[in-house]
């Protein structure tokens, strides 16, 4: 992701360091651009979004983006911006005072300016795209729209004792897929390919974003904390119904009948409750099952992206991000 992080890094901090200074040092914070005094780290996140967008625009082009640069640089810069968007309000609503191994930004500045600079990076995102045309602002809405039903339907869960798979998946697939589907699909509008080839790009970042948000599911619970940057068991305590929970729950097994019990109550989990709660999970068949449906959606992301007709080599090259994002270890 490096070679997308220099083709987008001048236009990305030129729009972030155009908001009000006070948001602007909270928002590049999130980002890991520079620490809570504002001295520049080495810290940055991933760029899979923005990787998914300029891969997506070379696949459906000519294999380059050079001709449609500005276009692809814009729908990356938006889908990241979008990115710390939910970033920086999930971590307030889930109470996450950890991200990439420091304190998060409504930890660190206040809820109340964390709020407004995730409003500002959005209204951000929205302005990056505007110069363009209706479809690309379609595309946004109808975004953001999923991202917050799915994040709703997070937040539901928690106060709900039994929760089916099928309404998991749902939930994860506003929370984390369509997004990943946003960039792809913004990466072939920057092409300029007609509206079939770009809901067959959606699909296979909603595809890829499925199994992204297994392996985030699974990281939460058996991740190592000094790989992830959050604490151990994070997801755990909350009793977060996550993807490998839920199954987990809903499995006709011993395992499974005591994590329904662990979870039907309010008490505070000890450390060594959690370490076997994660067990639970794991002799339920939880961790089987969401490692298994990886790999599945991988395949059927390998499908959608061949029906795109995309060019070989830049195909080849979204293939191996999708292999990276079902590998990653944090």
């Amino acid at each position: 992701m490096k070679s997308v992080r220099v083709l987008i890094d001048t236009e990305y901090r030129t729009v972030v360091k155009s908001l009000p200074e006070s948001l602007c040092r909270i928002g590049g914070y999130n980002i890991g651009w520079w620490d809570a005094s504002g001295t520049p780290t080495a810290e940055s996140g991933k760029y899979l979004r923005p990787a998914l967008a300029i891969l997506s625009s070379a696949a459906m082009s000519d294999g380059s983006i050079d001709l449609v640069r500005d276009r692809a640089i814009a729908a990356a810069v938006a889908v990241e911006l979008v990115h710390n968007f939910t970033q920086l309000h999930d971590d307030i609503m889930d109470n996450d005072r950890i991200r990439r191994h420091r304190t998060s930004a409504w930890a660190q500045f206040g809820v109340g300016p964390a709020i407004l600079a995730g409003d500002l990076f959005l209204f951000a995102a929205t302005e990056v795209l505007s110069p363009y045309d209706h479809v690309v602002m379609e595309i946004l809405g109808a975004t953001l729209r999923e991202l917050c039903e799915g994040q709703m339907a997070d937040l539901s869960f928690e106060q709900r004792h039994m929760v089916s798979l099928d309404e998991c998946f749902r939930m994860s697939e506003g929370k984390t897929a369509a997004l990943l589907g946003a960039a792809c699909e913004l990466g072939a509008w920057a092409a300029g390919v007609d509206a079939q080839r770009r809901a067959f790009m959606r699909k296979f970042g909603w595809e890829v974003g499925r199994s992204c948000q297994l392996v985030d599911d699974l990281l939460g619970i058996f991740g190592d904390p000094e790989v992830t940057g959050k604490p151990v068991y994070a997801d755990l305590i909350r009793r977060k119904k996550s993807l490998p929970v839920v199954a987990a729950l809903n499995s006709d097994t011993a395992a499974g009948m005591e994590l329904r019990q662990i979870y039907a109550s309010s008490r505070q989990l000890k450390r060594a409750e959690l370490a076997h709660v994660a067990r639970l999970i794991e002799n339920a068949g939880g961790r089987r099952w969401a490692e298994d449906m990886a790999r599945e959606t991988r395949g059927a992301a390998g499908t959608f992206l061949a029906s795109a007709d995309p060019t070989e080599e830049a195909a080849a090259d979204l293939l191996i991000l999708a292999d990276f994002i079902m590998g990653r270890d944090h």
